[in-house]
């Protein structure tokens, strides 16, 4: 399969990409990001992009692939509801429209949360600007749309957020997190696990389109 990647940078984005480029079913990886990921594989291609409420400049490049893992996010504190629309829903949408008309095949995978509202129109700023994001994307002419929520995830293999008080956090509760996983079985995955489990969507296909952490922990398991 080709698969793009958005936010490849970030902490979800980078496991997503190394479970990509080590996935032997993955023919062809892209990236597209505001900058290069640093890494050297011949499966890789990047492209830089600044403006992401405008893809057309780099619509030749978008098609003829099969899957789209969309990782990007920001958290929203701190965040007037118009600025977070804009990073969270308008971007968002700015890439799948670009997308789906040039590859009416593709699967496209969003990462959102734990808690996010599906009815758009609940009392928390980010679950409904998110649930509304995911009712706007199962809308659009792909072969499947699939909305993963998970909750706590455990950065692997060199993997790294860069917002410093995510990254202080998993710093100081890293050692814990295990023991978490143990306690609350189902609430917590890792970054290799959701890379995973969203290439196995692609893969399998399964009717579900809401993806808990439980599910990604079931998908992560499925032979690729």
């Amino acid at each position: 399969m080709k698969v793009i990647v958005f936010g490849a940078t970030g902490m979800v984005g980078q496991g997503v990409l190394r479970e990509c480029l080590l996935a032997a079913d993955v023919e062809a990886v892209v990236t597209v990001g505001r900058s290069r990921t640093g890494q050297a594989n011949p499966k890789l291609r990047e492209i830089v992009h600044a403006d992401f409420l405008d893809f057309s400049t780099i619509a030749p490049q978008l098609a003829g692939f099969d899957a789209c893992f969309f990782c990007l996010g920001v958290s929203s504190i701190g965040m007037a509801e118009a600025d977070y629309r804009s990073v969270t829903y308008d971007v968002t949408l700015a890439a799948a429209t670009t997308l789906a008309p040039l590859n009416p095949q593709m699967t496209f995978v969003y990462v959102t949360g734990i808690g996010t509202d599906s009815s758009a129109q609940g009392a928390v700023m980010w679950a409904r600007i998110k649930g509304a994001t995911e009712n706007a994307l199962l809308r659009l002419p792909f072969r499947s749309a699939y909305m993963f929520r998970p909750g706590v995830i455990q950065p692997l293999h060199g993997v790294r957020s860069k917002t410093g008080w995510v990254h202080a956090f998993y710093t100081l509760t890293g050692p814990l997190l295990w023991l978490w996983r143990t306690a609350l079985p189902g609430r917590i995955t890792t970054t290799e696990e959701v890379g995973r489990a969203m290439l196995a969507v692609v893969r399998l296909q399964p009717a579900e389109r809401i993806i808990a952490p439980a599910d990604i922990l079931r998908l992560a398991q499925a032979p690729g």
